[in-house]
């Protein structure tokens, strides 16, 4: 009885690994275009509107779905006026949201870099950089596309039969 469910234990956790490595290949092309969009939105929020950058990110956060929502929320409940450097903050939580998020380190980089430009040039720079963040994130939206449809299945199946071959390995 105690060898039938471990047995049915090995299978059931590793068969659950599989499905949440599955589960962040699906996720992380969500979150890449609710990124794009973001900085879609913020991008004519800094030209078109020609508000702070603290009005900015409100807006975004106002227009996006949860989590990209919060980020950008607490971005800007924590910019003071004239206190600090926008950097800093932004990398921050762009930190705390890769730890509980599945981006990747190359998403994280990007978004980080984007950080640095935020707010140090004037209208047209800035729409350049976020032109040009918009366009890493559509390259690295391709190959995250590319590698859940590749591998999204795959991982699902995998966890159950290596599970399945560990229990037949073990009796």
């Amino acid at each position: 009885m105690i060898r039938l469910l471990a047995c049915l234990f090995i299978i059931g956790s590793l068969t659950w690994t599989g499905h949440e490595y599955a589960k962040n290949l699906a996720n992380r092309p969500r979150f890449i275009r609710m990124f794009k969009n973001a900085l879609q939105i913020l991008e004519a929020e800094i030209v078109y509107s020609q508000a702070t950058i603290k009005e900015s990110l409100t807006s975004v956060a106002n227009q996006i779905p949860n989590p990209i929502s919060t980020l950008f929320q607490q971005i800007a409940a924590d910019i003071q006026e004239d206190k600090e450097q926008l950097y800093p903050i932004w990398e921050g939580h762009v930190d705390k949201f890769y730890q509980k998020h599945p981006i990747h380190l190359e998403d994280k980089e990007i978004l980080q870099q984007f950080g640095r430009t935020l707010g140090q040039h004037d209208i047209i720079q800035q729409k350049k950089y976020i032109r040009l963040t918009i366009n890493h994130l559509e390259r690295k939206l391709t190959e995250a596309e590319e590698k859940n449809h590749r591998y999204g299945k795959m991982s699902r199946s995998i966890g159950f039969l290596v599970g399945t071959f560990i229990v037949l390995l073990l009796l």
